[in-house]
């Protein structure tokens, strides 16, 4: 994946140390790394600064608001580890909320549920960008944990 990184992270370190980060946070959430970094690329470019007109933040654009119901005061979604941690863990919960309905669980977790163009969005990245050459696409969009 490190070379479909480039584009939007030139450094070569710092999109190695990325992708580690991401691999290990989809994981340990139960989420293929393909997915995460599907949502990523729509959500935020990979800009670890990004902040949207509603407030969501960071790479996964995780709103503030999640930071009083899962973690401390003091946890930065600027920072691309927490942020992603945070990502993982919504997404994971919406999967699970919506029993694996792939559409559904992306709808909430951009807070359009109901429609389908951010679902949209995030499906074709991963099957133009982010679905593995010798896959027509990833089988399971989850993992045994």
């Amino acid at each position: 994946m490190t070379p479909r990184l480039a584009g939007y992270v030139p450094d070569l370190e710092r999109r190695r140390a990325l992708l580690v980060r991401i691999h290990q946070e989809a994981r340990l959430a139960g989420l293929a790394p393909e997915l995460v970094l599907s949502v990523i690329q729509v959500e935020s470019a990979f800009r670890a600064d990004a902040v949207s007109p509603a407030g969501a933040i960071g790479l996964m654009q995780v709103m503030p608001f999640w930071v009083r119901e899962l973690g401390l005061p003091v946890d930065d979604l600027t920072d691309p580890g927490r942020n992603l941690r945070y990502g993982c863990t919504i997404l994971a919960h919406y999967l699970a909320v919506e029993n694996g309905d792939l559409t559904r669980a992306l709808a909430r977790y951009h807070g359009s549920l109901g429609e389908t163009r951010y679902p949209e969005r995030v499906m074709h990245a991963l099957a133009t960008r982010w679905t593995p050459s010798d896959q027509a696409f990833p089988r399971r969009l989850t993992v045994d944990r």
